[in-house]
């Protein structure tokens, strides 16, 4: 019997919002693979230094995006920043139970306890911990440890929840009301309860 093993693309990057609302509109259009391939290898769409890294990044962004459905596409490619922000960040959510665990334990922990700042510790321990559920990460290298930390803590600052990657201060958001029917209408409460960590208090 095979073992529970977290299906993590954290370290494929971070937000990457301008990116994803391109990768939206071609979800959007119901793209044939030719339209993708044309789109993200041929015109370069999004803008990166090689085919094949366009093509992987694409990937990646597809992935995340096509575990919501179009209203939340429609409000990435359509929205304003901060809300398109908050959108993908669902994706990302939706798509790494890991960082859904990590911000329910040691997040809400540092803003329930006024922790001020996370430590760049926090994530290894994290880790170890989920090391427990999923063996597989003891194996996992210092060097990818690393860069995942680095990710996670690029995601809550792009999104809000810490101030910056430097100064790795907590801050709070508030849920825009747009992402919160999103979330109400599909039944993501889990997804929502993220979002709302900053404010422990939220119903």
């Amino acid at each position: 019997m095979q073992g529970f093993s977290y299906d993590s693309d954290l370290i494929g990057g971070s937000l990457q919002v301008r990116e994803s609302r391109i990768i939206a509109d071609l979800l959007l259009q119901s793209a044939s693979a030719e339209q993708w391939h044309n789109e993200i290898q041929v015109s370069n769409r999004l803008q990166k230094r090689s085919s094949a890294s366009a093509k992987r990044v694409a990937q990646a962004l597809r992935k995340r995006l096509e575990r919501l459905d179009a209203p939340f596409w429609r409000a990435i490619r359509d929205g304003d920043d901060d809300l398109a922000t908050q959108v993908v960040f669902c994706s990302v959510l939706e798509r790494n139970l890991l960082l859904v665990e990590f911000v329910e334990t040691v997040l809400r922990d540092a803003f329930i306890t006024r922790a001020g700042v996370l430590e760049p510790y926090h994530w290894n321990d994290f880790l170890d911990e989920r090391s427990q559920r999923d063996s597989a990460i003891k194996d996992w290298t210092e060097s990818s440890r690393k860069k995942m930390a680095q990710v996670v803590y690029r995601i809550l600052a792009e999104v809000g929840l810490l101030e910056s990657t430097r100064s790795m201060k907590l801050h709070s958001i508030l849920i825009r009301s747009e992402v919160r029917a999103l979330l109400d209408d599909s039944y993501r409460s889990r997804i929502k309860a993220c979002l709302e960590v900053s404010n422990p208090n939220a119903r």
